[in-house]
This record gives C-alpha cells, sequence and structure tokens, in this order.
C-alpha cells in the first residue's frame, strides 16, 4: 500500500484543542486529557487528503530513546518521503498511526510498529510519557500533533534502517550542536530535555 493513501488516525482540531491551541512543548501533568480526548474521538482518513487539511491533527507517536545518560539522534534521508523535513536530524522514532496499531492497547505502545520499522534495537526499554508537542507555525506542525515518550533502554546497540540516513548516541551537551539542524519537534523536546537535565544537577 503506498502511505499516502492508508488510512492514518486524525482528531478534528477543533476537538482536540478546545479553543486556543496551545504551542510548544506540553509537559506530561496534561497528558492523561488529551490521550482521552483522542481515544473518544479517533477517525481514520486517507493520508494524502489529511496532509493539506489543518481542520484535522494527525497523530504521532514521537519516541525519544535513551541509553546510559546518551540520546539516540537520526538523520533523514535526501530522499524521505515528507519533502518538508529531508535531511533534517530527528530526536523522534515512529510516524503515523493506523487502526491495527490502536486495537486493545495502550498509547504508549501505539507507535511499535513505526518504531520497528525505523530501527535495530533488541534490548529492553522503560517507557516514560513525557508531553504533547504543537506547533503550528510551519505546514508540517499545522496537521499533526506528537504524543512524545521517553524510551529508556538497556543497552547501546541501536542503528537506523528506513528512511534515515544515520543515527547514533549523543549527550546532552553534543545535541546542543545539531539544534539549528533538528526538525522543529526534536528542537522542541531538545529545548525540554535540556531544562531536565539542568534542573538534576543544580
Amino acid at each position: 500500500m503506498n502511505k499516502y493513501t492508508e488510512k492514518i488516525l486524525v482528531v478534528p482540531r477543533k476537538i482536540l484543542f478546545s479553543g486556543k491551541a496551545p504551542q510548544g512543548f506540553i509537559p506530561a501533568s496534561r497528558f492523561d486529557s488529551f490521550e482521552i480526548i483522542i481515544s473518544d474521538n479517533m477517525q481514520f482518513h486517507v493520508r494524502n487528503d489529511m496532509e493539506q487539511d489543518p481542520t484535522y491533527k494527525q497523530i504521532i507517536n514521537y519516541y525519544i530513546f535513551s541509553c546510559h545518560n546518551k540520546y539516540f539522534l537520526m538523520r533523514r534521508r535526501e530522499t524521505a518521503s515528507e519533502e518538508r523535513l529531508k535531511n533534517k536530524y530527528s530526536l523522534g522514532i515512529g510516524g503515523h498511526l493506523r487502526q491495527e496499531d490502536v486495537a486493545g492497547v495502550s498509547i504508549a505502545s501505539w507507535g511499535w510498529r513505526e518504531f520497528v520499522e525505523e530501527v535495530s534495537y533488541q534490548g529492553n526499554v522503560h517507557i516514560k510519557p513525557l508531553g504533547l508537542v504543537n506547533d503550528d507555525s510551519n505546514a508540517v506542525g499545522q496537521v499533526h500533533t506528537g504524543f512524545v515518550f521517553l524510551l529508556e533502554g538497556d543497552q547501546e546497540e541501536i542503528s537506523v534502517k528506513s528512511e534515515l540516513k544515520e543515527g547514533f548516541l549523543v549527550s546532552i551537551e553534543e545535541l546542543e550542536t545539531y539544534f539549528d539542524r533538528m526538525e522543529p519537534w526534536s528542537q522542541l523536546v531538545f529545548t525540554h530535555l535540556k531544562t531536565v537535565h539542568k534542573g538534576k544537577i543544580s
């Protein structure tokens, strides 16, 4: 199936965000209420139709992998299907959700199919919700909203496949040197992670 003809999980914007939509990274303290809204109001429409329709929000699981205080940073290929994200660096592993992804399981695991399609990893992970990311300042963000999860792994052997060009584990300090080349969501997540690390140190 062509990925642009598949049906993906969406929620009407006016239902997901009653009133003015929050912008940026929304911490996990507000995570549960959004999860209920999505579970109660999910719809499945053809992806190609949704990519240009900001009256709907495509729901994305956005996994951040970490191990031994390092984070997995990836770079998308020049041939990536999303024109607007080509060659950008990303902290987020995951993608669009199909109906079979959400049948009878927790939202934290909905994006696992996308995870195993994009990376190779054989270790164990502890999944921790971080929050929600929403950014209507650009064309990609206007039609997507991300559920952000931290995957705390127990081994560093992880590598990319699929549309990703390369991937490597780096410290929070090293991540900052890639900031200007990151996709917008990753910039928002990095800023949150940097604040968390600063709080631990102080």
